[in-house]
């Protein structure tokens, strides 16, 4: 199956993208831009919150990528 091209280059989407508003469990944050070593760019966020389990606070750690599907084969 065929590689689903990326409409952007990497310069286009540094300079065009915005910050994404993420909710996890109620908390809003807030993605950042991000071009990864690995040469596919995206979003980013990381943080801290708690989640309720069994009637107990339950701190979590946070870290999510998202990554613009053929990216790190885009034009740069």
């Amino acid at each position: 199956m065929a590689k689903s091209p990326c409409p952007v280059s990497l310069s286009q989407f540094l300079e065009k993208a915005e910050p994404l508003k993420v909710t996890i469990n109620g908390q809003e944050m807030l993605a950042e831009v991000k071009s990864f070593s690995t040469g596919s760019f995206g979003w980013y966020i990381n943080g801290k919150t708690t989640v309720t389990v069994d009637g107990k606070p339950v701190s979590v750690q946070i870290g999510m990528n998202m990554t613009v599907v053929g990216s790190k084969e885009a034009a740069r």
